[in-house]
């Protein structure tokens, strides 16, 4: 009987597959670390099929480029990894830089030290209860959500077989109480900020609920006085010192909005006022595009817009509301107009019905008081016999 074939040698760099004195078979291949460097990896098997299927395996990843760790990561290895090739090229910088503030001050602090595998649910929830005593429970809550994120990422590439994460409930947080400006306040301020360079802007955050980002990035290639529509392609936000340039979140990207007859003569006016101060400026003038600019041309800080529309309020004895809190008092009033929920949620571009109902729809207490009003009427309408 013919002896059975030996298999060919591998070629360099594909590893080698051994038979040890336990009787079992040891394959070894140089993998790639999350590093960036390259280490021996080994494997082990029964029989020599089974270990070179794990050595196939192996280099199947070397092929991808997916790191092979030769040890299991600790968390405090394995957050900055993730954040730096995962969420950083794919997600929004203002959700990376989110969550980089937990990762740097309570994950990799408090429980770092742990290692991928060895991570238990026990540690999870320990590290959750001591966030939310030193803390309070919505950073526990949003450090849970940022842990889950990256232990998922983990399971996707194989590092640990599940993700522990998300067998721990994050801690409950009391929803925010939202008490935005009422009809009269709301024409109150747009009284006293009449005369506010920023009027226009103020306007928009108060009739279509634009976000602070998408009003101090609006560009005059994006508005149709004339066809009276505006469009929002752009924000601009500042992470980390720098102010930049992004999409637009949620569904808005994709809008065309009609412009309310409110906003159409605060426009027409902004576009005189940019006129004139490009000629005084002259050759100091810097030609953007931005709606709402500075003196010299170049678009404004957003912080800028709250403090003015802050300031605007406290000169009006008013409230002070967060800029965003426009975008609530939006909703209420389109709610209280009886608007149906979708179109309140195409106005606003939420992305989904679920945020326009648990997050805004808030109706003011007089449209409650007549929609119990008619209710009464309905059921006293039969007369007694």
């Amino acid at each position: 009987m013919a002896a059975p074939r030996k298999p060919k040698r591998n070629p360099n760099g594909s590893g080698t597959v051994t038979k040890r004195t336990d009787g079992r078979y040891q394959a070894a291949v140089y993998v790639l670390q999350p590093d960036g460097t390259r280490a021996r990896k080994f494997v082990y098997g029964k029989t020599w099929a089974a270990c070179d299927a794990k050595r196939r395996a192996l280099l199947e990843k070397v092929d991808n480029g997916i790191p092979v760790p030769t040890r299991s990561m600790k968390l405090a290895e394995w957050l900055p990894y993730w954040l730096d090739n995962i969420v950083k090229p794919r997600r929004k910088r203002t959700t990376a830089a989110k969550y980089e503030v937990h990762v740097r001050l309570y994950l990799v602090p408090m429980i770092g030290s742990k290692r991928l595998e060895s991570l238990s649910v026990a540690d999870v929830r320990r590290f959750l209860v001591e966030l939310e005593r030193k803390s309070s429970a919505a950073t526990a809550k949003e450090s849970h959500r940022v842990l889950r994120t990256a232990l998922t990422a983990a399971c996707r590439e194989e590092l640990v077989p599940r993700n522990v994460a998300t067998l721990v409930e994050p801690p409950t947080v009391a929803d925010r109480d939202l008490d935005p400006w009422s009809l009269d306040e709301t024409l109150d301020f747009l009284a006293a900020a009449r005369k506010d360079p920023l009027y226009a802007a103020f306007v928009l955050a108060i009739a279509l609920g634009f976000r602070r980002g998408e009003i101090v990035g609006l560009r005059w290639e994006n508005v149709d006085l004339d066809r009276r529509e505006i469009r929002v392609r752009t924000q601009r936000q500042r992470v980390g010192g720098e102010v930049y340039e992004d999409d637009p979140k949620g569904r808005r990207r994709k809008q065309t909005l009609p412009l309310p007859g409110i906003c159409v003569a605060p426009l027409r006016w902004q576009r005189l006022k940019q006129a004139a101060a490009r000629e005084l400026a002259r050759e100091n003038w810097e030609e953007t595009g931005y709606v709402f600019t500075t003196r010299t041309g170049r678009p404004i800080e957003p912080r800028n817009l709250y403090r003015s529309f802050t300031r605007v309020a406290k000169n009006a004895g008013l409230r002070v509301i967060r800029l965003h809190d426009a975008r609530h008092g939006t909703a209420t009033l389109l709610t209280a107009a009886g608007v149906p929920p979708r179109v309140v949620m195409e106005i606003l571009g939420h992305s989904q019905i679920a945020v326009t109902m648990n997050v805004y729809a808030h109706v003011v207490q007089d449209t409650q008081r007549d929609a119990i009003s008619h209710m009464d009427r309905l059921l006293r309408r039969r007369p007694r016999s």
